[in-house]
């Protein structure tokens, strides 16, 4: 019981500010940030005053990450195995070149910015894949330092504040349909929270695609991680330090959740009103996570990042940005 009321407080204050977020969006005359965005800045705004407050801690931190992919799980509940096919289709061509030029810009800041090359393939591999979950994941295994994780992480972290909050315009601006901006920024932002947040930020139907490209993204960081296994194997001289790799361990398993509701949605069993309320549903479980991560966030911390590894984010980040809104384009045009 001790431990359930320790999770209580911190769930019941992500779920506040998320109501809090849907209030002020309705009150605003525009609908220009969302309430999933809404809830983020809201979380972030109270990060000063919370960290203050311990007891929240446990149930916040279940929050960002359990209650996010429960909603990516209820997300399903609108989408059918056609849709996330086709999606998948576009994905793959897309990713194909967004990775490739997160480790091509990658090595090269390496090189010119004379960082190590567990920082870079850090920085690398959470631009190409899903962000803090993929550096992580990755870190570990090649026996990074706590400083370089935290140097990948804040890089991560400071980009995807700037994309949730620019893209939606950006998209706007550039006349970007509602599959151009889904699929750009599913293949181009960083961590699965910040792809929601813009993604919604835009339009539900680009939230939606934006997710699903991402889920898509998500499944690479299996293979990745087994190839930097090899690679820094090969690196190391001796034996007994060479990391072992778990694949029951980094296997995004929330996304077998999402697939399962896919196909029950898929049967057309499903009546219409209750996919409109798990639909809702997922999306206030994904305001939550939000709010949740923006209370875990301080801006402290972030700004003690070091300048040269943060650069290099920045860049990397930017690359494959422009890469992604280039590609995209090209396949909407000619697949």
């Amino acid at each position: 019981m001790i431990q359930k009321k320790s999770y209580l407080s911190g769930v019941v204050l992500s779920a506040m500010i998320a109501s809090a977020a849907y209030l002020i969006n309705d009150l605003l005359p525009i609908d220009f940030l969302g309430a999933t965005l809404l809830s983020l800045l809201l979380g972030m705004l109270l990060n000063p005053i919370i960290a203050n407050y311990e007891s929240f801690e446990p149930g916040i931190s279940w929050s960002g990450k359990k209650i996010l992919r429960y909603g990516i799980i209820l997300g399903g509940i609108s989408l059918s195995f056609s849709q996330v096919a086709q999606a998948g289709k576009y994905a793959l061509v897309l990713l194909f070149f967004t990775i490739i030029t997160a480790f091509g810009i990658g090595y090269v800041c390496h090189k010119v910015f004379k960082i190590n090359w567990k920082l870079a393939s850090l920085l690398s591999i959470s631009t190409a894949i899903c962000g803090g979950t993929a550096v992580a994941t990755l870190g570990p295994t090649i026996q990074a330092k706590n400083r370089d994780i935290a140097y990948a992480i804040s890089a991560t972290f400071i980009f995807d504040i700037i994309t949730v909050i620019a893209f939606p315009w950006i998209g706007h601006m550039l006349g970007l349909s509602d599959t151009g901006y889904g699929l750009w920024v599913g293949t181009s932002v960083n961590d699965t929270s910040s792809v929601v947040a813009a993604g919604y930020a835009f339009s539900d139907v680009a939230g939606v695609l934006a997710t699903i490209v991402k889920l898509t993204r998500t499944l690479f960081i299996v293979p990745l991680v087994l190839i930097f296994s090899w690679v820094y194997a090969k690196k190391e001289s001796t034996e007994k330090n060479k990391p072992k790799v778990n694949i029951v361990q980094i296997f995004p398993w929330f996304i077998l959740g999402f697939l399962a509701v896919v196909a029950i949605r898929s049967t057309g069993l499903v009546p219409d009103l209750m996919v409109e309320q798990l639909t809702s549903l997922s999306k206030f479980f994904l305001s939550m996570a939000l709010a949740a991560i923006g209370m875990q966030t301080s801006l402290k911390e972030v700004a003690g990042v070091g300048f040269k590894p943060m650069v290099a984010g920045v860049i990397i980040d930017t690359s494959v940005v422009i890469v992604a809104l280039i590609t995209q384009g090209l396949i909407l045009r000619y697949l």
